[in-house]
């Protein structure tokens, strides 16, 4: 055992010593320190030159493997009859829908289309009997801050020649008496016993004045009346009389009479749902024979309102006449008729 323990590695028994690296010797070169050996430049360069103008053609691949089959797990066999339940119940759910809709919407389109066949005339006029209150008023004024003086009545007449106003001249050639427009049979506030005449509830009583409005006559108003009206009347109101408001036809007072009408057109919304029925117009005809201030009183509506007033303004009349005699603002009604012939 001692023989072989000294025996050194790479000596065979002889003492020789034996090839490690086999052959080649580049394991033992390397070891030793000896280089190795180098391909020569240009052979190398040659080589990179005919493989990549002649490069070597290999053989076809062969696939030797067997592909797996694999089940698809989004290919699965529907249920017909899971299909058809479920078909069934969402078209029975869209026709309840459309069912309900629809009736709703038949309900609205009928609610519109209502429209009462009435004949009301081509005139409705709020006539009062004979000797009734007939509306009107009156006012007037000199553009005075003051309010005008408290006083009596002044004379009543049909056609005043002088509006009611402070005496501008003590001792005139020819006294005519100041006097306003106001209807038979109706009573007034009055104090006859004041010297002078003027507004009976007015808080002004030492300083001789017309009042702030114009157009001669007494109070806040206009055009010779007495009060805070508008015309030769007296009190609150338009053209004359007493009472508040509007002349009404009747009472001594004749209707405007229509001179040019103009026919309304049907609207494209109307027109084509066939949709037809009676306008109502309330107006009032100037002393011109001007309609001003139209509004509805009974709508149609898809767009007929509309084409209503724009033809009711172009209507020309002539104006209602006091006795005959006067011409003076009235209030009227006009009815459009919208039908499909």
């Amino acid at each position: 055992m001692a023989q072989e323990l000294a025996t050194q590695p790479g000596t065979d028994s002889t003492g020789a010593v034996s090839d490690v690296s086999g052959s080649d010797g580049h394991e033992l070169d390397a070891l030793l320190g000896r280089a190795f050996d180098e391909t020569p430049i240009w052979k190398a360069l040659y080589e990179n030159i005919r493989d990549t103008f002649f490069p070597v053609k290999l053989p076809p691949l062969e696939l030797t493997s067997t592909p797996i089959p694999v089940p698809d797990r989004m290919a699965v066999k529907r249920n017909p009859w899971a299909m058809g339940i479920s078909s069934a119940i969402n078209l029975a759910i869209i026709l309840i829908a459309i069912f309900f809709l629809g009736r709703q919407a038949i309900r609205v389109i009928n609610k519109n289309l209502e429209a009462t066949d009435i004949n009301v005339g081509m005139w409705v006029p709020k006539a009062p009997m004979m000797g009734s209150k007939n509306g009107g008023g009156g006012g007037g004024g000199n553009h005075s801050v003051i309010d005008p003086i408290k006083g009596r009545l002044p004379k009543i007449e049909k056609s005043p020649i002088v509006a009611p106003q402070v005496p501008m001249v003590a001792n005139p050639l020819i006294p005519i008496p100041s006097a306003i427009n106001v209807q038979k049979n109706i009573t007034l506030p009055n104090n006859p016993t004041l010297p002078n005449i003027g507004m009976t509830q007015s808080p002004n009583v030492t300083i001789a004045s017309n009042g702030q409005g114009s157009e001669a006559g007494m109070g806040s108003g206009a055009r010779g009346g007495l009060g805070s009206g508008t015309g030769n009347g007296y009190g609150p109101g338009y053209g004359g009389g007493a009472g508040g408001g509007l002349y009404h036809v009747g009472g001594g007072v004749s209707p405007p009479i229509p001179l040019n009408t103009v026919e309304a057109e049907f609207s494209n919304e109307a027109r084509r749902a066939k949709y037809q029925g009676v306008c109502l117009i309330q107006l009032i005809v100037n002393r011109r024979g001007l309609p001003v201030d139209l509004h509805v009183v009974r709508a149609l509506g898809m767009g007929l309102d509309q084409k209503a007033l724009e033809a009711v303004r172009q209507y020309r009349f002539k104006p209602a006449m006091l006795d005959g005699k006067t011409p003076v603002p009235v209030m009227i009604t006009v009815e459009v008729n919208f039908r499909l012939y």
